[in-house]
């Protein structure tokens, strides 16, 4: 495989998608070697198949608001690939959100999908409708107009929609209620769905507790604990929450969180009765993370990240490139030791060279972040058996999951000095599961 003609001839066919080539490139840059030792895989072009998605389908979502103004958004799903399973993926509303941000998605999905070990392909929803500012009404009338199209492509054994960005328990329950009422049917068809219909214990936190399963692993190959380490956190939703949630558990000392409009910094760290009040600011108050600054009295910075500020780990839990080379520079020279993602591909190749030169810890978001897949997969397990497991069950599943991961990334990832470069480490893993099951149907 030539890596540089196969991006340029993607980029030629592509030219206005540069988060979708973005990623495609980090994957075929770390996993050109294993590629090259089957020809196989060369004489069917297996990666550009790989890299196209099977389909998108695009649709106009019409809906009224509070004061009877008809608005209309774009609807997108992804279906990247479902070689080794149905597509799974979730369902972003965010006024960013356009074909490029969720082909990017989609393309990542399909490899942290399969690092699982579940049988899920992959795929990735969204609109650039925003439900900040929102009512309950207005959100839950775009909802159901959004399924009025998207039900025609989904199903329990097609196509499995999750939450992401904007969209969580509200969304899902009131997009499920669509989706039953135009079927007539009850399956497991979204996951992130409510205890009361079928939802799985310990989803909601599933990313968040995930992600510090697989830190711990990391630090574990250094000797090291999560006992009494400070760590930058960005986010505020529910990733963030549950992460900072899993590390106060831990004995870790969270100090920061954030939002589209800047960052709080708590020098004394985030408490779990700190935490109970950001749960409740964010997700019933819709509030913003300045009014934490306002509440305990603490640093509050407008229009940045949390990225300059000393601590020991970071965790990017917001948004797509947030850690950008300069950032990322800002983070070794305060003695970061690690960086596990949270959110996905947070940090920019820029970013990710300047930590794996450092020699420090570095998960990407298609491994560390895998938790919530990984649980919304058992969610749809749960659902075909027509069972609930318990909350120590499932959370005794994801620990193992991440574990597996980790020990993946670390078998296909440690360098000859003994280095682990997770990024080629999880993309050389969950590529070959793919490629074996794409090989092994033929050319379709």
């Amino acid at each position: 495989m030539n890596v540089t003609e196969t991006l340029e001839r993607l980029t030629r066919r592509f030219p206005n998608e540069p988060e979708y080539i973005q990623a495609v490139s980090q994957v075929l840059g770390t996993i050109g070697e294993e590629y090259n030792r089957h020809p196989e895989f060369d004489r069917s072009n297996l990666v550009e198949r790989l890299c196209m998605p099977d389909r998108i389908i695009s649709f106009r979502v019409t809906w009224v608001d509070d004061k009877g103004c008809v608005q209309t958004n774009m609807g997108y799903r992804v279906q990247h690939n479902n070689a080794i399973g149905p597509y799974k993926g979730g369902i972003r509303f965010h006024a960013s959100v356009n074909p490029s941000i969720l082909k990017f998605l989609a393309f990542e999905q399909t490899f942290k999908n399969s690092l699982t070990t579940l049988p899920m392909g992959g795929a990735k929803c969204g609109s650039d409708f925003s439900p900040r500012g929102k009512s309950n009404a207005e959100v839950m009338r775009f909802c159901q107009a959004f399924v009025n199209e998207l039900y025609r492509h989904i199903g329990p054994d097609e196509d499995v929609p999750a939450g992401d960005i904007g969209v969580g328990g509200r969304e899902v329950g009131y997009m499920f209620g669509q989706y039953k009422k135009l079927t007539h049917q009850f399956g497991g068809v979204f996951t992130g769905k409510g205890q009361e219909f079928g939802g799985s214990l310990i989803r909601p936190e599933a990313t968040g507790y995930g992600n510090v399963y697989f830190l711990e692993n990391m630090l574990k190959t250094r000797g090291e604990t999560l006992a009494g380490k400070r760590v930058l956190v960005s986010g505020s939703g529910n990733v963030a929450q549950y992460t900072v949630e899993k590390l106060i558990e831990l004995g870790a000392v969270p100090l920061t969180l954030s939002d589209s409009d800047g960052y709080i910094y708590d020098p004394d760290g985030i408490t779990a009765d700190k935490l109970e009040y950001v749960k409740q600011l964010k997700n019933i108050e819709r509030g913003r993370i300045r009014e934490y600054a306002e509440e305990y009295g603490v640093k509050y910075v407008a229009g940045a990240r949390p990225w300059n500020e000393k601590a020991d780990i970071a965790l990017p839990s917001a948004t797509q490139n947030e850690i950008d080379g300069n950032d990322a520079r800002a983070l070794v020279a305060n003695g970061v030791m690690a960086v596990s993602e949270g959110a996905n591909m947070p940090s920019t190749p820029e970013a990710v060279s300047v930590f794996q030169n450092a020699r420090i810890l570095y998960a990407p978001g298609k491994a560390a972040n895998a938790g919530g897949v990984a649980v919304s997969g058992l969610e749809m397990s749960q659902n075909s058996e027509r069972l609930r497991w318990t909350a120590e069950e499932v959370d005794g599943r994801l620990r193992a999951i991440m574990n597996d991961i980790h020990e993946n990334c670390v078998k296909y990832g440690t360098q000859p000095d003994g280095y682990v470069n997770y990024v080629r480490g999880a993309n050389v893993a969950g590529f070959l599961k793919v490629a074996r099951a794409m090989m092994a149907q033929g050319i379709v």
